[in-house]
């Protein structure tokens, strides 16, 4: 039975609830949910932890084992009370808070893991800290195009899961993009940049050609705007290590079906002379990329 008509149906039948005496106060054994109907109605299911959160608009509205009101992605800005210790998520009441801990990944309570199968698909279980992580899945078959079924910071290529590759050009050069960790990333992955046009005259500028890219990426969680204006923290980065805003400089925002990747055209212009270009993106939070272009 869903909990949301567990919920109204302990509401209607009032005097039955004493059945539940000395359960935790959701009347639930585990956290473990798969859609949003599995949860409560003050609750979503976390799109990659998947267990039920609360969600909130202050920190007031949080308990105690889970105290911060906190965006759930920096492209999703539903608001989600998140944890910080798992000293604090044993004093949660929804279930035995003794079965939980705080994953350093999503920073929701989780059920305690002792083995890989007590985890979720594509994740592993660091028995050390006694929680779910994300795994790698590099090698395992895959179908389509963005993430797929691979791990963040993995994409579909070929039918495989492929690590995203580590950008070696010098546009980010003492960049934090340089170093991203899928551990610890949260922003979009761009999983591929796709020359459309180099050497078009730019405009009415004799001495300028048009470099035109498609850069394709997903979301870690969530899904991504329906505009490109809605888009936060992307950037192109020049050989020189000069970051521009991507977002004006971009038109032909497409994205799929389920919203969980998109992909858009970045329009350049550089010297009529240039026959090779190094671009450079990234968005906040998530890998760099580098792509070198040849007309």
């Amino acid at each position: 039975m869903q909990l949301r008509k567990m919920t109204l149906m302990l509401a209607a039948l009032g005097v039955m609830s004493v059945v539940l005496t000395g359960c935790p106060d959701g009347g639930r054994e585990s956290l473990t949910c798969s859609t949003n109907t599995d949860c409560l109605e003050s609750e979503i299911c976390h799109p990659d932890a998947k267990v039920c959160v609360q969600t909130c608009t202050t920190g007031t509205d949080c308990p105690e084992s889970a105290k911060t009101c906190d965006a759930l992605s920096p492209t999703n800005s539903q608001k989600i009370c998140r944890c910080t210790t798992s000293e604090l998520c044993a004093r949660d009441q929804r279930v035995d808070g003794a079965n939980l801990a705080c994953s350093t990944t999503y920073n929701v309570c989780v059920p305690k893991c002792t083995a890989n199968a007590d985890c979720a698909t594509g994740q592993t279980c660091d028995t050390t800290a006694g929680v779910c992580k994300p795994g790698s899945t590099t090698g395992n078959t895959c179908s389509g195009a963005g993430q797929s079924t691979c791990t963040y910071g993995e994409f579909c290529s070929a039918t495989k899961c492929t690590a995203v590759p580590a950008p070696t050009c010098p546009n980010f050069n003492g960049k934090p993009a340089k170093n991203f960790d899928p551990t610890t990333g949260t922003g979009n992955i761009i999983y591929n940049v796709e020359k459309l046009i180099f050497g078009t005259q730019c405009g009415t500028d004799t001495t300028a050609q048009i470099v035109k890219a498609r850069v394709s990426f997903y979301a870690k969680s969530g899904t991504l705007p329906t505009t490109k204006e809605g888009l936060n923290g992307f950037f192109y980065v020049t050989t020189s290590g000069n970051e521009l805003n991507g977002v004006p400089l971009s038109n032909e925002y497409q994205r799929s079906a389920d919203g969980k990747s998109a992909a858009l055209s970045v329009n350049l212009c550089t010297d009529k002379d240039f026959s090779q270009i190094v671009l450079g993106f990234y968005f906040t939070g998530g890998n760099g990329y580098c792509a070198t272009l040849t007309k």
